[in-house]
């Protein structure tokens, strides 16, 4: 089991998801029960993970390595490092928190639901853990088709075309993704991403590399100003598609960049760094602007975690080890929190079948205890002290002051911009009198809301609270990354 312990955490949910597919829609218990024991049974292969891991080692740990299509020298090479590591985990935790959501929620094919979600988590670790470029990006691609179905089965009036600009977005990066690791494997003659982070590469050649990569990896995260599927593809995603598009999927992008842009392309990473870092702060801060102005909860969070993820990539190009790191925990702790703020969402929509901000008013008076959970994540979202939003803006900022103070002061805007929209939403939802009939009915939260709800509040106050067991974790590794990235490969 060690020695394939890395294939069990991708196939093992894709096996499972798949013979979902063979049961019964009636047995609607079994497949809950089912899909539940197969998450929680990851989570734990997850856990295991960790502890197999040397924190203090340099390099991948981990390997598995055989052929695959050997006259094309394209392998089955699968490692971790610590980065990698922590989102597996996060891919986990948020994966059982949507399949504890879907009881309540999902009426319709719902043991066809459950195995998509389980296909989508080794999908999605089976980036995180490839280090052959060709099988990289048959995961890239794959994780794509089970969040098309979700979206496109059981997303709202506009899946058809939220689904179909989500796909060719992606779709488009992607194949200029696979130019650049051909156009690799021609100059090195290896498609091993570790491989190729050894290269000598020209500085021009460098440059038309690192744009075919960022089309792939600014859409997926999204960038401004490759950022406009993302609303129409959460509004119109069910609250599951949502939790993970927003927790799991935008981080891929970002992933992107640590594990392939920095380290093979350190020249032009460096090169182009003025001009990442500029959209990255007309994220932060326009799209904080558009956030102000939403009337629908579901956009005003989509377009709050395009500015969140402003963050992330403005933290990997200061090219700070304190930056890296924060932008790191960001990215962990904007899976939980938007998560949580999505879920929350999907809560009130279970009742109301609204979206808009003005068909609530005085939901406190009438679900006090959902009040307080959403109430914290409000706060988490804001950047308050003593919650997960706080320690990973908080390097960021520190890390970007140390390198430009004001590019440190603009990001900073954040603080305020993300406290207006998020407590101005949630004051017209929540407070003030009960504002109608509907709202006059509500019950509060059930026994199931409460359980994931309390697993997402854990979360952002442990990480907010106690940040160091992250940061020991994936500081060795993002250390020998900015060495990478530092480091001169010009021919």
């Amino acid at each position: 089991m060690n020695a394939h312990f890395l294939s069990i955490l991708i196939w093992f949910p894709v096996a499972t998801g798949f013979l979902m597919l063979l049961v019964p829609e009636h047995k609607r218990r079994i497949g809950f029960i089912l899909a539940l024991l197969v998450s929680v049974l990851e989570l734990g292969f997850s856990l295991k993970l960790i502890a197999a891991y040397d924190r203090t080692a340099t390099g991948m740990q981990l390997i598995e390595r055989t052929d695959w299509i050997q006259s094309l020298t394209i392998q089955y090479y699968l490692g971790v490092d610590g980065i990698a590591v922590l989102l597996i985990v996060l891919t986990a935790i948020i994966t059982l928190i949507t399949i504890l959501a879907a009881w309540n929620s999902v009426k319709q094919r719902f043991i066809f639901y459950l195995g998509s979600f389980l296909i989508l988590e080794g999908f999605m670790i089976g980036v995180f853990v490839a280090l052959d470029a060709i099988l990289f990006y048959v995961f890239w691609e794959a994780m794509l088709l089970p969040m098309f179905l979700i979206i496109g089965v059981w997303g709202g009036p506009n899946r058809v075309y939220a689904t179909i600009k989500f796909f060719l977005y992606t779709l488009l990066g992607s194949l200029l993704m696979l130019v650049a690791f051909i156009y690799l494997y021609q100059l090195g003659g290896s498609f091993s991403i570790l491989d190729m982070q050894k290269l000598a590469i020209p500085y021009q050649a460098q440059v038309w590399l690192f744009w075919a990569f960022f089309m792939a990896f600014a859409v997926k995260v999204p960038m401004f100003p490759l950022h406009t599927w993302l609303p129409d593809a959460h509004v119109e995603a069910p609250t599951g598609g949502s939790v993970i598009l927003a927790s799991i999927m935008l981080k891929m992008g970002g992933f992107g960049f640590i594990r392939i842009s920095l380290p093979v392309l350190p020249d032009a990473s460096h090169g182009m760094a003025g001009i990442i870092i500029a959209l990255s702060l007309i994220a932060v801060v326009y799209i904080s602007l558009v956030a102000l102005v939403q009337r629908d909860m579901k956009k005003l969070i989509a377009y709050s975690s395009i500015s969140h993820m402003g963050f992330v990539t403005l933290g990997f190009f200061v090219f700070n080890q304190t930056a890296l790191e924060g932008s790191i925990i960001q990215m962990v702790s904007h899976g939980f929190v938007a998560g949580a703020m999505f879920l929350c969402v999907g809560v009130l929509y279970d009742r109301v079948h609204s979206r808009q901000i003005a068909d609530y008013g005085g939901v406190a008076n009438t679900m006090p205890v959902f009040a307080g959970f959403t109430m914290l994540f409000a706060m988490a979202n804001s950047g308050l002290p003593g919650t997960s939003g706080f320690v990973g803006e908080f390097l960021v900022i520190m890390g970007t002051f140390q390198v430009q103070p004001w590019f440190a002061a603009i990001a900073a805007l954040t603080l305020i911009l993300g406290a207006a929209y998020t407590l101005w939403m949630y004051k017209r939802a929540f407070f003030g009198k009960v504002a109608n009939d509907t709202v006059a009915t509500l019950k509060d939260i059930n026994a199931m809301e409460l359980l994931f709800l309390s697993l997402l509040a854990i979360m952002v106050l442990a990480i907010g609270l106690w940040p160091n067991p992250l940061l020991d974790l994936i500081h060795t590794s993002v250390g020998q990354l900015l060495s990478q990235s530092t480091a001169t490969k010009l021919l």
